[in-house]
């Protein structure tokens, strides 16, 4: 594929993200702070996102099953994940973290179950999409070496 249509690609894509509300500033932001010195930043920060996801996702899966359930415990968990969310501008998964903080508070744990597979469902959506868009942005980046 010739340059200028991979890097019109990359460039589609990344304003689909933004414009379908799955991304937002910060993710600016990070791409901001990549440069020759370090070209693989914004990969990186991603990839740390998805490990520490997982972690946390893992935990929010293991307080729900448990009885009592722990909301304060819950809510620290999603606390967590909403915060890593929105460093790297995961806007949806973001917003889901909130409703999921919402019921929470209001201990209400159907409400919690449901919209932790609505967390999980946005976040499994962006990974998918990120993935795809930094192997495009990869790809420009080699074809521009080349």
């Amino acid at each position: 594929m010739d340059r200028n249509r991979l890097q019109h690609q990359v460039a589609c894509m990344r304003r689909s993200l933004f414009d379908q509300g799955y991304l937002d500033e910060p993710f600016i932001q990070l791409e901001e702070l990549q440069d020759d010195a370090n070209p693989n930043f914004v990969q990186e920060i991603v990839t740390l996102f998805y490990s520490d996801s997982a972690r946390l996702i893992q935990n929010i899966e293991h307080a729900l099953n448990s009885r009592p359930i722990d909301f304060d415990k819950l809510d620290d968990y999603m606390h967590q994940f909403k915060g890593s969310s929105s460093s790297i501008g995961a806007k949806k998964v973001t917003n889901e973290c909130t409703v999921f903080r919402e019921y929470c508070s209001a201990e209400n744990a159907e409400g919690c179950i449901r919209s932790f597979q609505q967390v999980k469902q946005e976040y499994a959506i962006l990974r998918r999409k990120l993935e795809v868009y930094l192997q495009m942005v990869r790809q420009a980046a080699v074809s521009r070496t080349a």
